[in-house]
């Protein structure tokens, strides 16, 4: 989706490489908007959010249309949002045992004493998010 020979495009994705926080904004089953602060993996094409068995995986059962946001915090100066669609993942297809996950938030787990598989057993359900229009 993000053409990196294209300079906006490449700071998007080094945005997403490297920002920690993601908003994640989903839709209830009432048809009102949630949106969380989460953790995040960008591999180019898709990002991988792993959540706890709550509101977003019972939003994202019913509606698979997301929006996600990044915002720098430099008085709105570089925010970058994405509508995309969410797939619920199977939980043996990812864990926050990834070790890409684990090297991104290392300094995460460590203040809060966890390691990936211990992340991985409350944060349980894998989200997968494609990309389908950048805002920026």
């Amino acid at each position: 989706m993000l053409d990196l020979s294209n300079e906006k495009h490449a700071h998007i994705d080094e945005r997403l490489r490297s920002n920690v926080i993601l908003w994640l904004s989903s839709v209830k089953p009432d048809g009102t908007p949630h949106i969380v602060p989460v953790w995040f993996l960008w591999d180019g094409d898709t990002i991988l959010i792993f959540s706890k068995p709550d509101q977003k995986i019972r939003n994202l059962r019913q509606n698979r249309a997301v929006m996600v946001a990044l915002d720098d915090s430099k008085d709105g100066d570089d925010p970058i949002m994405l509508a995309g669609e969410a797939t619920l993942l199977p939980r043996d297809e990812a864990t926050a045992a990834d070790p890409a996950y684990v090297a991104k938030y290392k300094s995460q787990l460590d203040s809060y004493n966890w390691t990936g598989e211990s992340m991985s057993k409350e944060y349980s359900e894998p989200i997968s998010i494609r990309p389908t229009r950048v805002f920026a």
